[in-house]
């Protein structure tokens, strides 16, 4: 008896540490997973994480021992400075200087006795080859900068920039890392991101509001040539040990197809009239990279139908910007309104529609005031998929059939693609299916509608037109039609609803569609909301048989 009641309590003992063991090894790894977690939670700290988190007393002795003999070296900082500045900004000024302006330069240019300082600091993860350090810089200075400015007519204003506010976020690339000192070969800056910046600008001895146009194109430039050529992804290179760091420079990645649709509702800037809107489109601001679009005269609800390329360095940054303008003729625009989307937004090789709200300010977002819409279609083609558009091709035309379905020429074919990409016309039939309607807004006093739709393409004008069905507020038509189109990458189908009156008619909504979508697919169905009507969807089939030919 007394060996079994030892057998059991021995027992009974190990399995009580054998669980007690587990479950001091189990604590013990999830107090390692927690700090791993939290370890690395705070390797991805930003700047701004930190300043969140962390009283200004916490940050790092040196971060305050480096902005204590800032103030003691910035005079000879200042002098050194503002002689790079001019020499190496003034050019880039020239590059932004709006076309009201015949000369922009600097006549005084120091940066003040008002050091900036250094408020955060962090580390952020990068190739094994390099050190990536985040700065967030505040300057609240008092330089003394003096524009020369002449405009076309032949006047010279003395500008002078005054009150500048800065807080941004510096990035520096130690790149490559090296085994001599200073143990990297180059130094590349940006600026990350640009919390703030303010400024006023004054005419020596007269008032710059006086001019009309001048103060805001000077204003313009001095954002954009910032925007643009110190912002990222643009990486200023500074080499510290000799060598070759061309592989460090910003290089495009891809090619950004836009097409510039239609606005709708936009602001009327004229008193006699409608405005005359017109578009400037662009990625980087610079003056032969920015677009500019028709003028269409006399017009609330533009239709432009207008195609634009720009070079993409850096998807997961960049921006596409859209600024409206009413024209006046030899007098400078007025501004109507603007947009921007994120690049990153998009996805490579697939088409994305897109409706953009007009704002006054891009960086501050008080207005309420309605100025407009603007209609883009976008298509982002890294290089690699410049021949996404062969997709259209099918089914006898994919690219990988392509050969054998043109035989005799399919030799000379690839070659001359190549040559001639710009030329080559997507010719084919669209096959447009009117499928239904729903939600149709009530316009009889009867409380229904007589709902047909008008089909028309754009640069031939070519219409057809579904049947009426009278007393409903939701149709189906089951219609179909064909048009042979010319040149589908720039043609514009647009679907008009209408409602059927004995003595007369009256236009319900429309959808304005590109053929980008149906190339690139081959067909697809779906379902759109009617622009300018109070409700109502309409639902259409699209299907693309082409007939591809290339201009002599």
């Amino acid at each position: 008896m007394g060996f079994f009641m030892g057998f059991f309590l021995g027992a009974a003992l190990g399995v009580g540490l054998i669980v007690c063991f587990a479950r001091f090894q189990n604590n013990r790894s999830k107090v390692r997973i927690d700090l791993a977690k939290s370890i690395t939670a705070f390797a991805r700290m930003t700047v701004q994480d930190s300043r969140k988190l962390l009283p200004p007393e916490a940050y790092p002795s040196w971060l305050n021992w480096l902005n204590h003999h800032l103030e003691k070296i910035w005079p000879y900082v200042d002098e050194a400075a503002s002689e790079l500045i001019r020499t190496s900004v003034e050019p880039v000024l020239e590059q932004y200087r709006p076309s009201i302006l015949a000369a922009l330069k600097f006549s005084k240019l120091t940066l003040g006795t008002v050091a900036p300082s250094f408020t955060g600091v962090s580390l952020l993860d990068g190739d094994p080859g390099e050190i990536i350090m985040e700065l967030e810089m505040q300057w609240d200075g008092n330089p003394n900068i003096v524009l020369d400015i002449k405009t076309l007519v032949g006047v010279g204003l003395p500008i002078q920039v005054k009150n500048i506010g800065f807080t941004g976020v510096f990035r520096l690339i130690f790149k490559p890392l090296v085994a001599e000192l200073p143990c990297f070969g180059a130094v590349c800056y940006s600026l990350r991101h640009k919390k703030n910046l303010d400024f006023t600008l004054k005419v020596v001895g007269g008032d710059i509001s006086a001019i009309p146009g001048v103060s805001d194109a000077i204003e313009g430039t001095i954002r954009d040539a910032i925007e643009d050529s110190i912002t990222w992804p643009v990486r200023n290179i500074v080499p510290i040990l000799p060598g070759d760091y061309s592989d460090l420079e910003l290089k495009p990645v891809g090619v950004l197809q836009v097409k510039l649709i239609e606005a709708k509702e936009l602001t009327n800037k004229d008193l006699i009239g409608k405005s005359d809107p017109f578009v400037e489109l662009f990625i980087r601001p610079l003056r032969d990279r920015t677009k500019t679009s028709k003028v269409i005269d006399n017009c609330l609800n533009p239709i432009w139908n207008e195609h634009f390329e720009f070079i993409v360095e850096d998807i997961s940054t960049q921006h596409l910007t859209i600024r409206v303008y009413d024209d006046e003729g030899i007098q400078a625009a007025e501004f109507i309104g603007c947009a921007r989307i994120d690049l990153k937004l998009l996805e490579p090789g697939k088409v994305k529609d897109v409706w953009l709200k007009l704002v006054k300010d891009l960086e501050i977002q008080r207005d309420t005031k309605n100025r407009g819409h603007v209609h883009l279609e976008l298509l982002f083609c890294p290089f690699g998929m410049d021949s996404v558009f062969m997709k259209g091709f099918k089914p006898d035309y994919a690219l990988t059939t392509l050969e054998k379905a043109l035989r005799p020429e399919a030799a000379n074919f690839s070659q001359a693609i190549s040559e001639k990409k710009g030329d080559i016309l997507f010719r084919g039939v669209l096959s447009v299916t009117v499928i239904s309607a729903e939600d149709v807004p009530v316009t009889d006093l009867m409380g229904k509608s007589d709902p047909f739709v008008v089909l028309i393409m754009k640069k031939s004008g070519k219409k057809n037109k579904t049947r009426v069905l009278n007393n409903t507020l939701n149709p189906v038509w089951n219609q179909t039609f064909d048009f042979v189109v010319e040149d589908g990458l720039h043609d514009l189908l647009i679907l008009e609803v209408w409602d059927h009156d004995t003595f007369g008619k009256d236009k319900i909504g429309r959808c304005i569609m590109t053929l980008t979508r149906v190339i690139l697919e081959g067909e697809f169905k779906d379902t759109f909301t009617l622009d300018g009507a109070k409700s109502g969807r309409l639902t259409f089939h699209l299907k693309w048989t082409p007939q591809p030919i290339i201009r002599d």
